[in-house]
């Protein structure tokens, strides 16, 4: 009896703080959404979690690269009452701003390339709404510089693009209006879902194009070791849009460091999480400083040698990295 009185004092006690604890142990919750499992988007993540820092806990979920799942984590996330929603990636950011409207509940995305197209802010100067972040703005003058100084004789870069992304065809209109300053046009096959990168980049090879070049779009490089299939055995290389890439196959690519875009997020989500800035007033960063980086061992299996152009750069050589 002793026994069970006790016990029933202690779930009493237990239910008594459950209803009347400070709501900041349930309001001090991040949720983060990162819409696939890729090394870009995973430093995204940890370059948050950095500049987050300490004091608030983080519900972390991965969408798995499914839209439907992004926006049935986002809608839980809200319902569970979480302080800040965060979304890696534009689908996953755009489910985080859709599951929010209305509920004053802020969001901070991380590299989302065009986040008015996107539609969840007005202008990069006044998001003025709910939600702000940082964007990877790729450089594609110094992505195509590249690729020429590479390969100099090649005239047809192909793209495969998702149709239902944002970014991806921001980033698509982009590279077909600069390529032609470099000599190239642009052979573009554009895909719906991860199941057709495979046969996409079969026809960009049967069209004869010169090499590939990846933007981020989340179903290309969620399956880039289907796409160095199918370029491996036909000798074609292919220029990745950041270092990750490169390391896992691309021949190279002028990368963006995602780890300090992440922590730049995070240092923005901490400053509206503390009272300090307003996701409707503070301006989208964008980023867009590049490094150089090559894979040598890609080089030397598809016969290419490193571009004179590119020997006194500093260019890095990330072949000891896989």
């Amino acid at each position: 009896m002793y026994i069970m009185k006790n016990t029933c004092k202690f779930l009493f006690l237990v239910l008594v703080f459950a209803l009347f604890a400070p709501a900041s142990l349930a309001d001090e919750t991040v949720g983060v959404i990162q819409f696939a499992t890729h090394p870009s988007l995973d430093n995204c993540y940890q370059g948050f979690a950095e500049g987050l820092g300490e004091g608030y806990a983080i519900d972390y979920q991965n969408a798995t690269a499914d839209m439907s799942v992004s926006d049935l984590q986002a809608k839980t996330m809200v319902s569970q009452g979480h302080q800040m929603l965060a979304g890696i990636a534009t689908p996953s950011a755009m489910s985080c701003y859709a599951a929010t409207r209305g509920t004053g509940i802020p969001v901070v995305f991380i590299a989302v390339s065009d986040p008015v197209a996107a539609g969840i802010v007005q202008s990069i100067e006044a998001p003025g709404g709910n939600c702000t972040g940082v964007s990877d703005v790729l450089n594609f003058d110094a992505q195509l510089q590249m690729i020429r100084a590479f390969l100099p004789e090649a005239r047809t870069i192909g793209v495969i693009y998702t149709t239902s992304e944002p970014n991806s065809i921001s980033h698509l209109s982009s590279f077909q209006e600069i390529a032609p300053k470099y000599g190239f046009t642009v052979e573009a096959v554009g895909i719906t879902g991860p199941s057709e990168v495979g046969s996409a980049t079969s026809s960009l090879v049967a069209k004869g194009v010169d090499c590939l070049n990846n933007f981020t779009d989340n179903n290309v490089v969620d399956n880039l070791p289907l796409v160095l299939h199918v370029t491996n055995a036909a000798g074609i290389p292919v220029f990745g849009s950041e270092v990750e890439q490169v390391v896992n196959g691309c021949l190279g690519a002028q990368g963006i460091d995602y780890v300090a875009l992440g922590r730049k997020a995070g240092e923005i989500a901490r400053d509206i999480l503390t009272g300090k800035a307003d996701p409707a007033t503070t301006p989208v960063v964008q980023v867009s400083d590049v490094t150089p980086c090559y894979n040598s061992k890609v080089a030397e299996a598809l016969g290419i040698l490193l571009p004179d152009a590119f020997k006194d750069t500093g260019i890095t050589d990330v072949s000891s990295n896989q």
